[in-house]
C-alpha cells in the first residue's frame, strides 16, 4: 500500500510539474523551447482568426465549433496590432542564442527571422495593394470561403452559417475603412479594376436569393447531412434567405456605393510606379516573391532570353509535325490553337468530360511515380470546377490545400468558363502543376511533416512553392508522361508563359508599359486565348511581382539538381533529391541551396 501511495504521489507530482511547465511554455514571454515559442506565436494568430480555424478544420474533431459562427476582424486597427505583435515576436526570437540551438532549430530561427525582417521593412508599404480587385478580396473571398470551407453536418453548423451571414456587414465595413485609408494616401486601383469589381458585385446582388451561392451551398450541404431533418432544413433556409436580404446585400451595397463614387478618380496608368514610392514598393515585392535580390531589369532580361529559347524549341516540334512555321511563332502557334480537334464540345457535357479527364491524368501519374518519389502525401486529391460566379475573372486553375484533420481533400480547381482556354494538349501540364506532383505533393507533404514548427509547414515562399510546381511540369515530361509531341508543346507553352511573365510584370511596374502593351506582348508571344491573356495581365497589375516567382524558382531548382548531378555522378538519386527539397517545407532559395549542398556532402 505504501508503495502504491508513493507511486500515486510521484505521479501527482509529475502531473503538477508538467502542468507548471506547460503553463510556463504557453504564458511566458520566452518559453524554454524554440519550437514552442514559434508554434505558440502562430497558434495565437490562428486562434485570433476564426476563418483560419475553420479552414484548418482540426478543432471540430474535439468538439470545439464556436469559431464557426464568427468572421475575422478586418479592421485597420487589427492589422496594426498584428504588426506590433510580430515586432514583439522578433525581439524575443533574437534572445535565443544560436549556440544553444541544434541545426534544425537554427534553420527555423533563420527562416522566421527572414519573414519577420521582411515584415519590418514591408510595414511602410502595407497599404500598397488593392484589397478588392477582380481576382480576390472579401467580395468574392467571403462567398468562396462559405462555400468551400464552412462545413454543415449538423443543425449547429447550419446555425453558425446563419450567424456568419449576419456578421458580414461588420466585416465589409472594416474593409471599407482600409480602402478609405488607401484613398487618402493616393493608392487608388486602376479604373478597369474598379469596373470589374463593380460588375462582379452588382451581378452578385442581382442574382435571385435562392440562386445565390450562399443559399444554394447551404441547401446542398444540409441535403447531404444525415442529422438535419427536412423540417429543420426548410426553417434554416428561410432564415438564410432573410439574412442574405437583410445583411449580405446591404454589405455589398456599401462597396458598390463607394466604388461608384471612387471610379472617376481612377486613371488608366496601371503600374506600381505611379503610386507614392511605388518603385521601392515594387522592388520589395520582387524580393518577397523571388527570395532573391534580382533587380527588375535583371528579371526583365532573363525573361527575354527565356522567351527566345522556348519559342525556338516549340517551333522545332511544330515543324516536325508539318506545321507551317515560315510566318513566325505567333502565326504558327495560333494555327495550332485554332485546330478544333484539340477542344472539347462547348456544352455542359463537354465541361463535365474535362473534369473526368483531368482526374484520369492525375490517377495515371499518381500510380507511376515510384521511381522519382519516396515521400507521398497522405491527403487525397480531387478535381472540381471553379464556382461559376467567379470563373470569368479567375485564373485557368488553382489549388486549395486539404484540411489538417483530413476531413477535406486537396482540390484542383479548373476554370471551364472559356472552352477555348482548355486545349487538350495543355491539360496534362496544368494538372501536373496544380496537383500531382506539383502543389498537392509540395503543400500536402509540408502540412504532414513531423518535427517542424507549424510556420514551416505553410511558409509563404512563392519562389519555392510555384518554382516546385513549374519544375513538376518539366519533371513529368522527363519521366515520360508527355510523350505526345503536342502534350510537350503544351508543357513548353506553359513554361513560355512563365518566361513572358518575367517580361510583362517588370514591363508594367518598372518600365511603364500600358495594360494594352502588356496584353499585346503576351498574346503575340504565347499563343494563349485572348480571354486568358487579359485575365493574366490584369492579375499582374493587382499582384506586382508574384508572377515572376514561378520561373525564378524553377530555374533555381533545376540548377540545384544539376549541381547535385555534377557533384555526385552515379551516386545521384532523384528520390533523394526530392526528399531534400520536399521534407523541409517551403524555404527561401538560398536556404534551399544550403540543404542541397549538405545533401551533396553527406552523399559523398
Amino acid at each position: 500500500m505504501k508503495i502504491l501511495k508513493k507511486i500515486g504521489w510521484l505521479f501527482l507530482t509529475l502531473l503538477v510539474l508538467a502542468s507548471i511547465f506547460a503553463s510556463h511554455e504557453w504564458y511566458a514571454k520566452k518559453p524554454f523551447m524554440l519550437r514552442v515559442f514559434l508554434d505558440r506565436a502562430l497558434i495565437k494568430i490562428a486562434f485570433d482568426s476564426p476563418e483560419t480555424l475553420t479552414s484548418l478544420g482540426f478543432l471540430e474533431s474535439v468538439g470545439i465549433t464556436s469559431h464557426n459562427a464568427e468572421l475575422d476582424d478586418d479592421s485597420p486597427q487589427k492589422g496594426d496590432e498584428l504588426f506590433t505583435t510580430m515586432t514583439e515576436v522578433r525581439e524575443t526570437l533574437l534572445t535565443y542564442q544560436d549556440e544553444d540551438l541544434d541545426e534544425g532549430q537554427r534553420t527555423s530561427k533563420e527562416i522566421a527571422m527572414y519573414l519577420l525582417d521582411f515584415l519590418s521593412v514591408a510595414k511602410e508599404f502595407r497599404h500598397h495593394n488593392y484589397p478588392l480587385n477582380q481576382l480576390f478580396g472579401v467580395q468574392n473571398g467571403y462567398p468562396s470561403f462559405m462555400e468551400a470551407q464552412h462545413q454543415v453536418n449538423s443543425v449547429e453548423d447550419a446555425e453558425n452559417y446563419l450567424s456568419r451571414l449576419e456578421k458580414v456587414k461588420v466585416k465589409f465595413n472594416q474593409t471599407l475603412a482600409g480602402l478609405k485609408i488607401r484613398e487618402d494616401k493616393g493608392i487608388i486601383p486602376p479604373r478597369f479594376v474598379i469596373d470589374r469589381v463593380l460588375t462582379e458585385m452588382t451581378d452578385f446582388v442581382a442574382t435571385p436569393v435562392q440562386e445565390n451561392i450562399l443559399y444554394t451551398s447551404l441547401k446542398k450541404k444540409m441535403g447531404e447531412a444525415e442529422d438535419i431533418s427536412a423540417e429543420q432544413q426548410a426553417k434554416i433556409l428561410l432564415s438564410a434567405e432573410q439574412n442574405i436580404k437583410e445583411f449580405v446585400h446591404p454589405a455589398y451595397q456599401l462597396f458598390i456605393d463607394y466604388f461608384t463614387v471612387l471610379a472617376p478618380k481612377a486613371g488608366s496608368d496601371d503600374g506600381f510606379w505611379r503610386l507614392p514610392n511605388g518603385d521601392i514598393a515594387y522592388q520589395q515585392a520582387l524580393k518577397l516573391f523571388t527570395t532573391t535580390s534580382y533587380t527588375a531589369d535583371e528579371i526583365h532580361n532573363i525573361g527575354l532570353s527565356e522567351v527566345d529559347r522556348i519559342q525556338a524549341e516549340i517551333m522545332t516540334i511544330l515543324a516536325a509535325e508539318q506545321y507551317d512555321v515560315s510566318q513566325g511563332f505567333s502565326a504558327a502557334i495560333e494555327t495550332l490553337a485554332a485546330d478544333p480537334k484539340f477542344y472539347y464540345e462547348d456544352s455542359d457535357e463537354g465541361r463535365a468530360q474535362i473534369l473526368v479527364d483531368y482526374q484520369k491524368i492525375l490517377d495515371d501519374i499518381s500510380a507511376n511515380l515510384d521511381d522519382a518519389f519516396r515521400i507521398r502525401p497522405k491527403a487525397k486529391m480531387e478535381v472540381v470546377r471553379i464556382p461559376k460566379f467567379k470563373e470569368k475573372t479567375s485564373p485557368g486553375a488553382y489549388y486549395q490545400q486539404p484540411a489538417i484533420d483530413g476531413s477535406r481533400p486537396g482540390r484542383f480547381f479548373a476554370n471551364l468558363y472559356d472552352i477555348k482556354a482548355t486545349p487538350k494538349y495543355s491539360m496534362r501540364t496544368l494538372a501536373y502543376h496544380e496537383a500531382i506532383p506539383g502543389h498537392h505533393f509540395q503543400i500536402a507533404v509540408a502540412m504532414e511533416l513531423d518535427g517542424l514548427p507549424f510556420f514551416r509547414m505553410m511558409s509563404p515562399f512563392t519562389a519555392y512553392t510555384e518554382g516546385w510546381a513549374l519544375y513538376s511540369e518539366r519533371l513529368a515530361w522527363e519521366l515520360g508522361f508527355q510523350s505526345d509531341p503536342f502534350d510537350n508543346i503544351g508543357r513548353l507553352q506553359a513554361e513560355l508563359f512563365r518566361g513572358v511573365r518575367l517580361v510583362v510584370d517588370t514591363g508594367i511596374h518598372k518600365k511603364r508599359w500600358t495594360r494594352q502593351e502588356a496584353i499585346d506582348y503576351m498574346k503575340a508571344n504565347t499563343g494563349m486565348a485572348l480571354t486568358d491573356v487579359v485575365s493574366e495581365i490584369e492579375r499582374y497589375i493587382v499582384m506586382p511581382g508574384q508572377a515572376t516567382s514561378y520561373k525564378v524558382g524553377m530555374m533555381k531548382i533545376l540548377a540545384l539538381r544539376q549541381k547535385a548531378k555534377d557533384a555526385l555522378g552515379e551516386k545521384f538519386n532523384l528520390k533523394d533529391f526530392h526528399d531534400v527539397v520536399l521534407k523541409n517545407g517551403a524555404v527561401p532559395l538560398d536556404i534551399l541551396e544550403r540543404f542541397i549542398d549538405r545533401y551533396i556532402e553527406d552523399t559523398k
